[in-house]
């Protein structure tokens, strides 16, 4: 049973401000007078003021221990008491802010499919019912309670155990008599370690490690969650982006045919012209079914993603943001940063410097301990009955403990920890790899995707103004139905080169901000300005 000194010490110093001594008219005052805090009322002898004294000691450490074991009986005494030794991070009660953000998000999010969803609806919904983001919150706080048992390591601990003891003995020989004892025991002990050479502080070190540790990787959760669900609804963007241009082309491809089968009536042009339209229209009539498929699929991947139910209704704004940004900085200078700020990177660190206090501890464990032990014990001792008649015993020592030999188990948990030195540094070398990997590709698919915007915008704009002319020449019966169908399907590619390249520098943009550690909310609302520079 441990208990917490600190609330020990606040019980004492609140039951010293309230005491009341008293003590006999020709006792010595001057004595219980020098404790401050202390009134003293004649009429009462020395021992009734010990007496009384020990008593509200005994009470102060009943509290103490009350409030140290409490939440072992699932309950707690007090909020205080949740974190005595005050592990717990700030972010636990102020949340996390993410890279270029000014505060955290806030749970429950906002619900409204009513309206098209906007991406910080998405991003809000998404954050706040992601499991991986709950279980990894979860994991901060497993960490600061091993922060705790780290921490509570330097303290002392306090064993009592009180009995009711009938003690019953019969003798076969009648020379001895009988004996029937009723007896109240009670044992104390007080333990305390002062020294184990660096055991206990390379704990507190790997557990504080671990903890950073824990906070990086909830970073880096949240980051790819915010990775994920802007990705989706950029996807569910293009694919409506998509649909609407497969309409459109499906629309003017109707309106050729109509037009084909005016003509012909009026004998101007050949029925394989009016069937060549007919099968543009079919064609066109495929792809928009494409379209609605690919629509319907992104938005089952984005309503999974934001973990609303699968009949949610979910709508999409119809075009895609066309305002590109720049990137604004080199290679370097985003591999620099990434190496130094990616949380996932960091979480690997703090989990190498984890392995070596772990070593550290397991050294530790067989070298000498210098530990300080304190025993009371009433009517009884460990492995013996009761006394014949009322005793009390007290003990008081210093020790020093040397383990000699434990058939090696030691020498292979010092193997084990250096191992895991080993394989943690690997992972970090891994880790920095992959990152540097996904950062490259990113940079370079956002570098072509931004140059390919004003070529896709450019293309676009001219088969726009090649289908016009090309109609009111077949209006006037200067172009025949080849032309217009080859400028109508130029149309419909332009439309859907256009819409992937926008597609494609949203993707790059975001995954360059994942690959560097910068995904914040503020970065992936970014949806009119994009910009990538650093702020």
């Amino acid at each position: 049973m441990n208990v917490n000194l600190r609330v020990l010490k606040k019980a004492l110093t609140q039951l010293n401000q309230q005491l009341t001594f008293v003590s006999p008219a020709n006792a010595g005052i001057r004595y219980y007078q020098k404790f401050a805090g202390f009134r003293v009322k004649p009429g009462v002898t020395k021992k009734g003021v010990l007496k009384r004294s020990l008593s509200a000691v005994a009470m102060a450490i009943v509290v103490a221990v009350l409030a140290s074991q409490a939440p072992a009986f699932g309950f707690e005494l007090y909020p205080f008491f949740d974190d005595p030794l005050y592990t717990k991070p700030d972010v636990l009660k102020k949340g996390v802010i993410l890279p270029g953000d000014k505060a955290p998000y806030s749970c429950p999010a906002l619900q409204d499919f009513s309206r098209p969803l906007s991406l910080g609806e998405a991003v809000d919904i998404a954050l706040c019912n992601n499991p991986q983001i709950k279980s990894s919150w979860a994991n901060i706080k497993v960490q600061a309670a091993a922060v705790g048992e780290a921490r509570a390591a330097y303290l002392p601990t306090v064993n009592g155990s009180l009995n009711r003891t009938k003690d019953k003995i019969d003798y076969s020989d009648s020379r001895y008599p009988d004996s029937d004892i009723y007896r109240t025991t009670f044992q104390g002990g007080f333990y305390w370690r002062l020294f184990d050479f660096g055991g206990r502080g390379a704990g507190r070190r790997a557990a504080d490690s671990l903890l950073a540790a824990a906070l990086a990787s909830h970073n880096a959760t949240l980051q790819q969650a915010l990775y994920d669900v802007t990705q989706a609804y950029f996807d569910a963007m293009a694919a409506r982006a998509a649909q609407k241009a497969a309409t459109e082309s499906e629309e003017i491809a109707r309106a050729i045919l109509n037009s084909a089968k005016v003509r012909e009536e009026r004998g101007a042009i050949a029925q394989s012209d009016r069937l060549r339209a007919t099968t543009a229209l079919a064609n066109a009539e495929l792809e928009l079914n494409r379209a609605h498929r690919d629509y319907g699929k992104a938005l089952a991947v984005l309503g999974q993603i934001l973990g609303v139910a699968g009949n949610t209704v979910i709508l999409m704004p119809e075009d895609l943001p066309e305002n590109a940004g720049q990137i604004g900085r080199d290679l370097n200078s985003w591999m620099e940063e990434a190496q130094k700020n990616h949380p996932a990177i960091v979480a690997a660190r703090e989990e190498v410097k984890a392995a070596h206090n772990k070593v550290t501890v397991a050294r530790s464990a067989g070298l000498p301990t210098v530990n300080f032990s304190a025993n009371y014990y009433k009517n009884t001792k460990p492995g013996e009955a009761v006394t014949q008649t009322e005793a009390t015993e007290t003990t008081m020592g210093i020790g020093l403990n040397i383990p000699l030999f434990d058939g090696f188990s030691n020498t292979y948990k010092i193997r084990g920890a250096e191992a895991q030195v080993k394989q943690k540094t690997a992972a970090l070398a891994d880790t920095e790899n992959r990152i540097a990997r996904e950062l490259i590709r990113a940079y370079v698919d956002a570098t072509f995707a931004l140059k390919n915007l004003d070529a896709s915008a450019n293309l676009l704009k001219a088969a726009r103004e090649s289908l016009t002319v090309s109609r009111r020449r077949y209006n006037k019966g200067a172009a025949d139905i080849t032309e217009v169908l080859n400028t109508q399907s130029n149309l419909s590619d332009a439309g859907r080169e256009r819409v992937r390249c926008l597609a494609e520098w949203h993707s790059a943009r975001l995954r360059l901000l994942a690959s560097a550690g910068r995904m914040g909310r503020s970065a992936a609302l970014a949806e009119k300005s994009a910009r990538c520079e650093e702020k």
